[in-house]
């Protein structure tokens, strides 16, 4: 298995035996890897982490091969592939997550006092942009209470706010990606005419939210 950047490619692009030789020799590096790795965010002796492991392994080989036009060679390929690996392994455990969250988390966002914006103030350099940062935090949050339904207020602080994926959104309100879309659409319009009905800057406020 020690091979060099342009051997995996040229075994990967293969056709037939070689090509699956180099597959097992993928997967067996993944699999030996991998355990240490994702340790840090499942238990080993968990009962779910070795097949885990496994489908993160096989979905890693998968997203490679689709990909390996992309390889730029500025790192080892075993290094590219490990990246892969690793961020399709959070992005699954960040939304199995979300799955087992309820709809009353979701919502438990927009009760009054306790708004979720600490995470967009805390790496200003200086006291004084952290304060207008919070206070302009602080006022989009207040459009989001006035201006919006309660549909469009859990929609927006879960997806915006708290960052839970799309997917389980939808599902959490029982509709669809493209439902979703509208009536964010539709939200973020209401919050960008209240914001200007109150004297305030929309697009300068809205895009902090975008950082």
């Amino acid at each position: 298995m020690d091979r060099e950047n342009a051997d995996w490619l040229a075994g990967l692009k293969s056709e037939g035996e070689q090509r699956e030789a180099a597959l097992r020799d993928l997967r067996e590096i993944l699999m030996r890897i991998l355990p240490r790795a994702l340790s840090r965010w499942m238990e080993p002796g968990d009962p779910h982490f070795a097949p885990f492991l496994e489908d993160v392994a096989q979905e890693t080989l998968l997203r490679v091969l689709d990909r390996l036009e992309t390889f730029e060679g500025r790192s080892k390929f075993t290094t590219w592939v490990y990246t892969i690996a690793i961020r399709i392994a959070l992005s699954e455990l960040r939304l199995r997550k979300w799955k087992e969250a309820s709809l009353e988390y979701l919502e438990s966002g927009m009760e009054p006092g306790s708004m979720p914006y600490k995470r967009f103030t805390d790496d200003q350099p200086n006291p004084e942009s952290s304060m207008a940062r919070r206070k302009a935090v602080q006022q989009v949050m207040k459009a989001i209470e006035e201006a919006l339904t309660p549909r469009q207020r859990t929609a927006m602080v879960a997806v915006i706010i708290e960052g839970v994926p799309l997917t389980v959104v939808a599902d959490r309100l029982d509709t669809n990606r493209n439902a979703l879309y509208k009536l964010m659409h539709d939200a973020r319009l209401k919050l960008k005419q209240h914001l200007e009905s109150e004297g305030h800057p929309p697009e300068e406020l809205l895009k902090i939210f975008k950082d």
